[in-house]
């Protein structure tokens, strides 16, 4: 069974920066699509980013176009999500996803497997 561990979130004053991480259980973590999506008190959960199996097909959501940079790499089985110019409505809880498609997308339905989140708070 698939596993999805994300670590690396915290407490940041605005205009800082964070970096998750996700760490994929299996050695196939190559031929899987990964996102990154997240979801704020009381609102549905967002998409953030999207990343194919090869590490290209890269889309952000527009909020997060030149703050947030999705990376990936394969020989660590790990998901990253460089995050800067942090502002206070990018608090939420960030969560990593797997599609077996390898593809990228931005539809959470399209997802397999998801991690059980990492807080982000961002101070003003």
């Amino acid at each position: 069974q698939v596993q999805l561990v994300e670590s690396g979130g915290g407490l940041v004053q605005a205009g800082g920066s964070l970096r998750l991480s996700c760490l994929f259980s299996e050695p196939t973590f190559s031929s899987y699509g990964m996102g990154w999506f997240r979801q704020a008190p009381e609102k549905e959960r967002e998409f953030v980013a999207t990343i194919n199996w090869r590490g290209g097909d890269i889309y952000y959501a527009d909020s997060m176009k030149g703050r947030f940079t999705i990376s990936r790499d394969n020989a660590k089985n790990t998901l990253y999500l460089q995050m800067n110019s942090l502002k206070p409505e990018d608090t939420a809880v960030y969560y990593c996803a797997a599609g077996h498609y390898s593809d990228s997308s931005v539809d959470p339905y399209e997802y397999d497997y998801w991690g059980q989140g990492t807080q982000v708070t961002v101070s003003s």
